[in-house]
C-alpha cells in the first residue's frame, strides 16, 4: 500500500473524530441530565484519544497536519443540531442525532477497513480502534432514546 493510502485513512479517522467532537459540543449546551452530559464527556475524550492517536503516528507518513473537519463543515454541524433541537431537545433527541452521526462514521470506517486490508498494521490499528469505539458508543447511546 502506498502512503496516499495510509495518510486518506488517517486523514478520514481524524476528520471523524473532530466532527465527533463538534457535534458533542454543540449537543452538550442543550443537555439537562446529568448522566447524560457525563456519559458525552466521556465520549468525547474517547474522539479526542483516537484524534491524539492519529497525531502521533501522523508524522511517520507526512510532514503536514491531519485533516480536520472545515469550518465549514463545523458551522453545517452546529446549524443541523440547531435546527432539529428547536423543537425538541430531550435526551432522547439529543441521543438520536448523535446515533445518527456515529452510525454515518461506522459505515465510513468499516467501507474503509474493508476496502484497505494492506493498510499499515498501525494505520489498520487506528481505523479499527475508531469503529470498534463508535460501535459501542451507539450502544450506549441507546440507552438514552
Amino acid at each position: 500500500m502506498d502512503e496516499n493510502q495510509n495518510l486518506n485513512i488517517l486523514d478520514e479517522v481524524n476528520k471523524g473524530a473532530t466532527m465527533g467532537m463538534d457535534a458533542i459540543s454543540y449537543v452538550s449546551e442543550k443537555v439537562k441530565d446529568n448522566d447524560f452530559k457525563e456519559v458525552l464527556d466521556t465520549e468525547y475524550n474517547k474522539y479526542k484519544k483516537i484524534s491524539q492517536r492519529v497525531n502521533d503516528i501522523y508524522s511517520h507518513y507526512s510532514e503536514k497536519e491531519p485533516h480536520e473537519t472545515t469550518a465549514m463543515n463545523k458551522m453545517m454541524t452546529w446549524y443541523g443540531i440547531q435546527m432539529k433541537t428547536m423543537t425538541d431537545d430531550t435526551t432522547s433527541k439529543l441521543s438520536e442525532l448523535l446515533m445518527q452521526g456515529t452510525n454515518m462514521g461506522i459505515i465510513e470506517g468499516r467501507r474503509l477497513l474493508n476496502q484497505n486490508e494492506d493498510a499499515a498494521p498501525d494505520v489498520k490499528n487506528i481505523l479499527n480502534d475508531f469503529v470498534v469505539m463508535q460501535e459501542d458508543s451507539v450502544e450506549t447511546l441507546k440507552k438514552y432514546l
